[in-house]
């Protein structure tokens, strides 16, 4: 299987480095992506949107022959739905890493502090607790020094769906910083942020306790869980 890797905010391919061996050990073709402006910390990030985010896994879809597997960590989450939107017809299954799908006109996070057109880390005292979980200091510091600012649009940018067949595709939440048993709960009480996760059909939970960082705290057991998701037969 041909798995699309979308990192995070701040983070580009190489943040996927200790889970690809564990997919390609059992066979599959991870394909991990750093998207447009994060190349490097002097990329221009000057009118990058969301959608340009979106249109770059397009088009790794795109390049591959028959259908994918799209992984999205944190911020990424939103972009494999607007690419799942895009392509429902192409995508297997849907992974999200502690992160969901983001619904029509919702933004991944306009509250992160922006210099111009980028939005830099913030200082690890600007997390709440739960994302900081096993990211201990020599963690922290391989982070912040690879760290690359996430464009300002991208960030602030509203999404833009059109196909209610994405609500068709199934997907796996893999939960890390709070219980799935919270997501689920928030679903049942119609709380507005996982509106778009209540919608889709066929939706799997798994439990990976860790913080909000789980490919540097537990690569190994992420890659597990892609993995049994991957397996995952969509239910009838």
């Amino acid at each position: 299987m041909d798995i699309i890797l979308v990192p995070g905010f701040w983070l580009d391919a190489s943040s996927w480095k200790d889970v690809t061996p564990v997919l390609e050990a059992a066979g599959h073709r991870p394909h991990p992506l750093t998207l447009p402006g994060k190349e490097s910390v002097d990329a221009d990030r000057a009118g990058i949107t969301l959608q340009d985010h979106i249109d770059a896994v397009v088009q790794a879809v795109d390049a591959i022959p028959g259908k994918v597997v799209l992984v999205g960590h944190s911020g990424g989450g939103a972009i494999i739905h607007g690419a799942v939107d895009a392509r429902p017809d192409r995508v297997l299954r849907a992974i999200y890493v502690d992160s969901g799908p983001l619904g029509e006109g919702g933004v991944i996070n306009d509250e992160l502090q922006a210099d111009g057109n980028d939005v830099p880390l913030p200082p690890w005292d600007s997390f709440d607790d739960a994302d900081l979980v096993d990211l201990d200091d020599p963690l922290r510091q391989a982070f912040r020094a690879r760290a690359v600012p996430e464009p300002r649009g991208v960030a602030y940018g509203p999404q833009h769906l059109h196909d209610e067949r994405r609500y068709g595709v199934p997907a796996t939440v893999i939960a890390c910083e709070f219980p799935s048993a919270t997501l689920r709960q928030w679903i049942a009480a119609g709380e507005p942020y996982v509106a778009e996760l209540g919608r889709i059909r066929d939706v799997e939970y798994v439990d990976l306790p860790t913080g909000h960082w789980p490919q540097f705290t537990k690569p190994a057991e992420l890659a597990r869980a892609i993995l049994a998701a991957v397996d995952r037969p969509a239910s009838e």
